[in-house]
């Protein structure tokens, strides 16, 4: 009893050295991970993420402990569910995602697992004798014989994710050696600086979080606008319509300044803005063309006056 009480506070110990040390924490699943997969996934995170495991029961009473300091870890307790474990980091959370869930093991279909994949036979031969006809029957897979051996007319869906794997199924895939799953662990929730989501989240890019600022941005102008309230997002709006209306009233009456009187002008003539638009395009090219026009009648007039001869001939 005693020795189950020190690693009791062992534990809570070292679950409360890891979060001062690190503002971040991967809850992880862990059904179908064995003890050499876990000691690879713990190898990989050296240096990067620490993995620290617990009874649910322990993992709750540990929590609770220090609430009362960091209030914000309550978030975690409705997660503390099924075969969990933590993966405490203060590093980059899309670095340490990535080995948590790249480190995964091929696995042969078990009956009555929970199938995270559907699972299909491929066309071919089986190499299989025609006496075995009956499993390929039994899940309604159309064969043929073919030179001695079963071979499979067509690819034939034998499991749906999400089900469970049936005895059948289970045994016409171990006798293709087929292992259609792959396990490792998988991330339940991610929690960051007193924040919990998912892993999803992390694969938001910053131009979209650009992006969704700026519409945002813009959409708390146009409501400013509207209700004629201003806020720091709609006062250069403000300022350019209350411009726009200077200008209005400068053009409807006597009154003009220096920004009104080219708009002025504009309305009185508009065909003289018009005709030196087109002026000032013409321009460049006849200058462009001009100067090569030059290169020529010099080269012309050197070579004149040489007549072909050189000046020591």
């Amino acid at each position: 009893m005693g020795g189950t009480r020190a690693e009791k506070e062992a534990y809570f110990v070292k679950l409360r050295e890891l979060i001062d040390s690190n503002p971040s924490i991967f809850l992880v699943n862990v059904d179908n991970v064995g003890s050499n997969q876990m000691h690879q996934i713990r190898q990989a995170l050296r240096g990067k993420a620490t993995i620290l495991m617990g009874k649910n029961t322990m993992v709750r009473r540990a929590l609770r402990t220090i609430l009362a300091e960091y209030p914000q870890f309550e978030k975690l307790l409705p997660h503390v569910k099924g075969n969990i474990g933590f993966v405490f980091t203060s590093g980059d959370l899309k670095d340490v995602r990535t080995i948590i869930t790249s480190n995964k093991v091929a696995a042969p279909a078990r009956a009555g697992a929970l199938a995270p994949a559907d699972v299909f036979v491929p066309a071919g031969n089986t190499g299989m004798e025609p006496g075995k006809t009956s499993f390929f029957q039994a899940l309604s897979i159309p064969t043929k014989i073919a030179r001695g051996t079963i071979e499979i007319v067509s690819d034939v869906q034998v499991v749906t994710s999400g089900t469970r794997v049936g005895t059948s199924e289970a045994t016409l895939l171990n006798m293709l050696n087929i292992s259609p799953f792959s396990y490792g662990m998988t991330i339940v929730q991610i929690f960051d600086n007193g924040a919990i989501f998912s892993s999803d989240m992390l694969d938001i890019d910053d131009q979209t979080l650009i992006d969704q600022f700026l519409s945002s941005v813009k959409t708390v102008a146009c409501i400013s606008l509207a209700i004629n309230f201003p806020t720091i997002v709609s006062v250069s709006h403000s300022l350019v319509n209350a411009y726009k209306n200077l200008i209005a009233v400068s053009i409807a009456t006597d009154f003009e300044f220096e920004g009104s009187a080219q708009a002025k002008a504009y309305l009185a003539d508009p065909s003289a803005f018009a005709a030196a638009a087109p002026a000032a395009t013409e321009a460049a090219p006849a200058a462009a063309e001009a100067a090569p026009a030059e290169e020529k009648a010099e080269d012309k007039e050197e070579s004149d006056d040489d007549m072909g001869f050189g000046l020591f001939d």
